[in-house]
């Protein structure tokens, strides 16, 4: 209680001040502008009107248009309007010939005036009827005598008036000429009522246009620069009409640009009625598709504003009129169309303001064209303009309150956005202050209670991020970076710009963004299953590595790869071929030092990069791995799995690329994985496989290039029949290459490195077009040829271009391709089944055989051999080079001959070495015997010197047995050949 009394001795001066404020806004936004408003009705309505004039009387006068270009006196004038009938008013009907007319004063008291207010008169001069003494002339230039120029037209101050006067008017336009009679004292206040409503009109048009354009300018506006200039053309036009336009703030225009200025006039404020009309509603005329009225209606302008400046006057308003009132028509069904479709206040007031200006234009049209003068009295273009500009200025202003209601939804719309922006937005000053923060970086910095100025960027950021932050808003438009929370549990992603000596920013929460990126970063170069390096992670590691090879550190690498693992993924599942990769990575990890690196580049092989590691310590470190991975088994759940590992290792040395290292490595692996070396296969500097590499890149290199085949030879090692050795002369094709030094490479090294270059069908179709086209030039020497066997690649028979260009090259020998014969190695054929078929059904209907090379080396299937239609099965080499010493080949090869007999197919045996291999093979029942024995590969010009292919053979046992061979024997095995 005791504390009331204050409190209510403050309220009470707050409350009387407020009062005060309430009455002071009615008085200035209600009760002031509604009196003057009541005031200036009454004043209008019972208030003395200070310029009212009385008195003026309409004179009836005779008039005479003189239609000739001779120059009449008054006495001829006066003769010729005497006869003429009394009349009111003269319309001249766009005549611009002089007219004469004669008229009587009508008697008053007092003095008198006459005046000639037609606005079209350009000069009048007048003369004493009964004397015919000139009273005075006058022009828009000038005057002289009683005759002067006054409000629109001329007045004549005679005093006395003559009983009768004679004058002259020339006139431009649509003119209508009569004649008044004033006492003086009227006339004189008629003249100041028409310069006071001039000047209204220029003031009042004027300031409001003043005020259009310095709000424009203010608002930068164009559209309201153009209403302001469509304001004083719109004052313009409303001065034509009335009579005013003889002068512009108050200075008199020349008479010489009295007519031109009327006609350019008219033409700028129909450009830009055009040009506001379109700025106010172009995107509903574009809705309504009123496009191409409005292209028309622009495209007329310019011929327009031309014929304003260079027609006459009297030439100019009929075109203009056409035009005017075919424009507004189209321009005011448009505002109509408007109106009805959109309900738009804009194009209401617009089409308020138009149809207003379009009746005042017809009215004068009509007023001009057919004397109906009446209509003035009713609308006329000083109304219309008045109106007209009102009524513009509502659909301005409503457009700019439209446009106010935009922005303010616009405004609306941004803070909601601001509000509900998921990423953070604020403002700080230039002390690193926040201004103004939006509630999703109060969110993200844990800000509870904001205080604008008084929350600081420091509270969140270390000192050094917020002077990294100031220096980049200055030293450029734009500044990005990366920050840290101070804690270090958050990063944030800042963008912010300079703007008005404030930071406006957007700040990032990049938490989640960083740790994807991260584990995408380490996914890279990670292998996802094992966690080790893969194999784009281990190349970076090496090459890093080999970089210390230049200052003399050694280096080496290592390949692992793992035996008998693909059982466990077969027998138990992937998942635990997955636990046992994992557990072959922490053993392998546990043997390396710093630096050493392992990576998985396949799914059971590793490599392992080891920098500044001898090889004598590299080798001890992989001896422990092959122990380590092989000595304890691998427990996976409740089972254990033994897994071997074999190791080659390589010292690396300067300049080897990664994949030369690998490649080297993988190498001594395989080596290993034979037996040798129990496990590990350690390749030394000057090694004999370093070597082997450096000459398989180089014959790589070679059959890269654009000469590939040019230092390749044939070769040609016999295959003799055991039926009949003497009376055949087959061979088999061998590829061969000449080293620059006259060394001869045999086909093996060649062919590997053709294949992994790419050019095995290259090298391919070249044997295939020499061989063809050696047989077909010495195929009368090879009278005793059955067939010329030849090896296809795995490569080349996979290349549909290689399949079409065999088919061409045979189609161009065909006369000699039924002695070819294609070897086609077993794996190779049962790949793709399907293609080997077709392939080997079109090369046969060349006549073409076709062989199965390397017979029961590979996963012989015995069910697809019946889907191959070949006729010889040439029988691995490695049952027949100590069938012998191994019962099993026997057996073996014994079988292959059986079924090749039954399926109506031949038998060469290759690597036939010594006559009791050849003995055996007769006895089995093979047709044919390839090897050393028998011959070594021959060049082509000692194939072209044998008879047959046992005239090769220089083994005493072999030549022996062929004598036995060719003395008369039951055969062991009958059979239909193709091959004979």
């Amino acid at each position: 209680m005791p504390n009331s009394t204050p409190k209510l001795r403050t309220s009470l001066p707050a409350a009387a001040h407020a009062a005060v404020e309430l009455v002071l806004k009615l008085f200035g936004y209600y009760l002031i502008p509604i009196g003057i408003g009541i005031v200036s009705l009454i004043a209008l309505i019972f208030f003395h009107d200070e310029y009212r004039v009385a008195g003026e009387v309409p004179l009836a006068m005779h008039v005479s248009v003189q239609d000739d270009t001779r120059q009449l006196t008054p006495a001829e004038a006066l003769a010729r309007t005497a006869p003429q009938p009394l009349i009111n008013t003269h319309e001249t009907h766009l005549s611009e010939a002089p007219v004469w007319f004669a008229f009587e004063p009508m008697p008053r008291s007092g003095e008198q005036v006459i005046e000639f207010p037609s606005r079209h008169s350009l000069d009048v001069a007048c003369w004493d009827g009964a004397t015919l003494a000139p009273l005075g002339s006058a022009s828009r230039a000038g005057a002289a005598g009683a005759v002067e120029a006054a409000k629109a037209g001329f007045v004549l101050r005679a005093s006395p008036l003559p009983r009768q006067l004679l004058c002259r008017s020339g006139l431009s336009g649509p003119a209508r000429l009569s004649v008044l009679q004033w006492p003086a004292e009227q006339f004189d206040k008629s003249v100041e009522q028409y310069h006071r409503k001039s000047g209204l009109l220029d003031g009042g048009m004027i300031v409001l246009a003043l005020f259009v354009l310095i709000t424009a300018l203010i608002n930068r506006q164009p559209l309201y620069v153009l209403f302001a200039g469509w304001l004083i053309l719109n004052l313009r036009v409303g001065a034509l009409s009335a009579g005013w336009d003889i002068q512009w703030l108050g200075q008199t225009i020349p008479s010489d640009w009295l007519l031109r200025s009327r006609s350019v006039t008219i033409t700028l404020y129909g450009i830009a009625t055009l040009t506001l009309y379109q700025a106010l509603l172009k995107d509903h005329l574009a809705e309504m598709r009123y496009v191409l009225p409005m292209r028309v209606m622009q495209w007329l302008c310019m011929p327009m504003l031309a014929a304003a400046i260079l027609l006459p006057y009297r030439m100019y308003l009929p075109l203009m009129w056409v035009i005017v009132v075919c424009c507004f028509a189209m321009m005011t069904i448009g505002l109509f169309k408007i109106i009805v479709e959109s309900r738009n206040r804009v194009a209401a007031w617009f089409a308020a303001s138009f149809a207003l200006t379009f009746l005042a234009s017809m009215a004068e049209v009509a007023a001009a064209a057919l004397g109906l003068r009446e209509l003035l009295g009713i609308i006329n273009s000083v109304t219309a303009a008045l109106a007209s500009s009102l009524l513009a200025a509502l659909a301005v202003a409503e457009q700019m309150r439209s446009e106010t209601e935009k922005r303010q939804e616009a405004q609306e719309e941004l803070e909601h956005a601001y509000k509900a922006m998921p990423v953070g937005l604020f403002t700080l000053d230039m002390y690193g202050h926040f201004l103004s923060v939006n509630p999703a970086l109060q969110k993200m910095l844990g800000i509870h209670a904001f205080v604008a100025g008084r929350t600081a960027w420091r509270q969140f950021f270390t000192e050094s991020s917020w002077t990294e932050l100031h220096e980049q808003v200055h030293a450029k438009a734009e500044a990005e970076m990366e920050l840290t929370s101070r804690d270090g549990s958050q990063r944030f992603l800042v963008s912010a710009t300079l703007a008005r000596s404030r930071i406006e920013g957007v700040l990032q929460d990049t938490t989640e963004k960083h740790k994807a990126t991260e584990q995408l970063r380490f996914m890279a170069d990670n292998d996802p299953l094992t966690k080790v390096y893969n194999r784009r992670g281990l190349e970076k590691e090496f090459v890093a590595a080999a970089a210390s090879l230049a200052v003399g550190r050694p280096m080496a690498l290592a390949y692992v790869d793992l035996d008998r693992f693909k059982l466990i993924n077969d027998l138990f599942g992937h998942a635990a071929g997955d636990e046992v990769l994992r557990q072959v990575c922490e053993r392998i990890g546990t043997m390396l030092a710093g630096g050493q690196q392992i990576g998985r580049v396949g799914g059971d092989e590793f490599v392992i990069v080891m920098p500044e590691t001898a090889i004598p310590l590299a080798s001890i470190i992989c001896r422990g791995i092959v122990d380590r991975l092989g000595n304890t088994p691998y427990r996976v759940g409740d089972k254990a799995f033994h897994v071997r590992g074999s190791v080659g290792l390589i010292e690396v040395v300067p300049d080897m690329a990664m994949k030369d290292a690998v490649s080297t490595a993988d190498r001594a692996c395989r080596e290993a994985k034979t037996g040798a070396g129990d496990g590990l296969v350690v390749y030394e500097r000057g090694a004999d496989a370093f070597r082997q590499r450096a000459a398989e890149l180089d014959l790589v290199a070679r059959l890269s290039g654009p000469n590939a085949t040019d230092n390749l030879l044939l070769e040609m090692q016999p295959i003799m029949s055991l039926k009949h050795p003497e009376e055949s002369l087959n061979f088999e094709v061998l590829l061969r290459m000449r080293e620059p030094d006259g060394r001869v490479v045999p086909a093996g090294p060649v062919i590997a490195a053709a294949e992994k270059s790419g050019r095995a069908s290259v090298i391919d179709r070249w044997v295939l077009s020499t061989t063809l086209a050696w047989i077909a030039e010495h195929a009368d020497q090879l009278c005793n040829t059955r067939f010329v066997c030849m090896n296809l690649s795995g490569a080349s028979l996979n290349d549909e271009r290689f399949v079409q260009d065999t088919f061409d090259i045979l189609g161009r020998y065909v006369h000699v391709a039924s002695r070819l014969c294609l070897e086609i190695t077993e794996s190779v054929a049962l790949h793709d089944l399907d293609n080997t078929r077709r392939f080997i059904d079109q090369a046969r209907n060349f006549g073409v055989k076709v062989a199965l090379d390397d017979f029961g080396a590979g996963y012989t299937s015995f069910s697809y051999l019946k889907e191959l239609p070949a006729d010889v099965l040439k029988i691995d080499g490695n049952f027949i080079v100590n069938i012998n010493a191994h019962p099993a080949n026997v057996a073996i090869v014994e079988a292959i001959v059986s079924l090749a007999v039954n399926l109506g197919m031949k038998t060469i045996a290759e690597w036939a070495e010594d006559a009791a291999t050849v003995q055996t093979l007769h006895e089995i029942g093979v047709d044919y015997v390839q090897g050393w024995v028998v011959a070594r590969s021959q060049p082509p010009e000692r194939i072209l010197e044998a008879r047959s292919s046992a005239s090769f053979i220089k083994d005493e046992d072999l030549l022996e047995l062929l004598r036995e061979l060719a003395a008369p024997a039951v055969p062991h095995l009958a059979s239909v050949t193709r091959l004979h």
